[in-house]
């Protein structure tokens, strides 16, 4: 993997992200990305035999609306790689029929939005540290969170995804803090990895 790969890998995450293609073609070219791409965060002995990713089915009910409320102070995440100590900056609360989930800002040079949530399927049905619902950072854009006029936010879990760190140890992830740990189960999105 080289830093042009990187590259590549980010734009075409972006590119996807932000395509007109449904949720089925969404995930089927996600799946491809995966199976074909050097910077794939699957193992590179995986990718011949590569299934597919595991997705619960998609759920109209996964898509809600909610009111964002102002948040304040900060959180300091080390994902003990390379990024060293990657910090965080409240930006709101989205009041879910969930629960209520921080959205951050990451406080780096580009920033970005960055939504990491823990519900009751993880560890049972799903990756146990959590998922995210967006990383704009990582070229999310559009999916999973959408910002709305009048301070209000449309959140699709159909597009909860794994971080990088799901599917091979190589990479270290940031996981949900304590505050968008959710006691209730999220069935939409995907599934862990490894059944």
């Amino acid at each position: 993997m080289d830093d042009l790969d990187l590259l590549d890998w980010r734009e075409r995450v972006a590119r996807l992200y932000l395509s007109d293609l449904d949720l089925a073609g969404f995930r089927a070219a996600r799946d491809d990305l995966f199976r074909t791409h050097p910077c794939s965060p699957l193992p590179a002995a995986d990718r011949a035999d590569f299934p597919g990713l595991r997705w619960f089915p998609p759920d109209p009910a996964a898509v809600v609306e909610a009111p964002l409320r102002p948040a304040s102070g900060a959180e300091t995440i080390d994902t003990g790689g390379p990024d060293g100590v990657v910090r965080y900056r409240r930006v709101a609360v989205a009041d879910t029929p969930w629960g209520p989930l921080t959205v951050w800002w990451i406080e780096a040079y580009g920033g970005g939005l960055f939504v990491p949530l823990r519900d009751a399927t993880c560890g049972a049905e799903t990756y146990g540290g959590g998922r995210y619902l967006t990383d704009t950072v990582k070229g999310t854009f559009g999916r999973g969170l959408t910002v709305l006029p009048g301070g209000r936010v449309r959140l699709d879990a159909n597009y909860l995804y794994n971080p990088s760190c799901a599917y091979d140890d190589r990479w270290a992830c940031p996981l949900a803090p304590p505050e968008n740990r959710l006691d209730v189960p999220i069935r939409a999105g995907e599934l862990a990895y490894r059944a």
